[in-house]
């Protein structure tokens, strides 16, 4: 159904989670993948190294400094000669406070990583879809952006609902270009994002608000940012679709 031959996808934050689901579905489907970390490590290199050599790159960086982006970019430009299809999931809480309590570093933080990286690697990218006359840009979002999330998560709820914004800006602006971008909108998923902060017997509360009263897989999420990738999808510019197990409507 789904084939990206000869297309390269490069995706964010891209070493655990919900990128390195999306990451092994675009695999799975014929693509030549970019993984990505802040840093590589041992476990990611031999993950790497069980995948067809020729078909993926491992490259590290930090996302919210223009330099090293732009030296991902060009280390792609040198293996692979271009990028079709652009996943900007990376993202981090940094740190949770009420809002009278957040620190200006947190908050600063907090908006780089979730908000600055979307655009310094949009915009490290265009130049190799600009060339190429087409491209996908998808941004992995949060339904916070749209429900202002948890009473210590404001700037995190602020930085996805930047992405948003940022997502239908560019959309209006890159369409010319043959440049699509939409966004997905995760609800509530079983990976080490949120683990981190809390055991996910501890959201109850939210399971109660989902219709499907269950947690999210990543694989569920890869597959909203699969379909907006392909072919199917070439009629859909500048939508967020919210994969929350039914969020919006409870």
């Amino acid at each position: 159904m789904y084939s990206f031959e000869g297309k390269v996808i490069w995706i964010t934050g891209s070493t655990s989670g919900v990128g390195k689901a999306t990451a092994k579905l675009f695999l799975e489907h014929g693509g030549k993948v970019v993984f990505h970390g802040i840093t590589k490590t041992v476990e990611d290199e031999e993950f790497i190294a069980e995948l067809k050599e020729e078909n993926v790159l491992l490259v590290e960086g930090d996302v919210t400094k223009k330099a090293e982006v732009e030296a991902i970019v060009e280390e792609i430009n040198r293996k692979f000669g271009r990028i079709d299809v652009l996943v900007n999931n990376v993202g981090a809480y940094v740190k949770k406070a009420e809002f009278e309590n957040i620190l200006e570093e947190d908050w600063d933080r907090t908006i780089a990583v979730n908000l600055k990286s979307v655009f310094l690697v949009s915009q490290a990218a265009l130049p190799l879809m600009k060339k190429q006359k087409e491209g996908r840009i998808i941004n992995i979002t949060s339904n916070v952006a749209r429900t202002g999330g948890t009473r210590e998560g404001a700037a995190y709820s602020a930085a996805k609902g930047g992405v948003e914004s940022l997502t239908r800006a560019l959309a209006k602006q890159l369409v010319d270009y043959n440049i699509l971008v939409n966004g997905v909108s995760p609800g509530l998923v079983d990976t080490p994002f949120h683990k981190a902060e809390a055991p996910l017997s501890t959201y109850e509360s939210i399971f109660r608000n989902v219709p499907l009263k269950r947690v999210g897989q990543p694989e569920e999420i890869a597959g909203a940012v699969l379909f907006l990738a392909s072919k199917y999808a070439s009629f859909i510019v500048g939508e967020i679709i919210e994969v929350s197990g039914g969020r919006r409507i409870s």
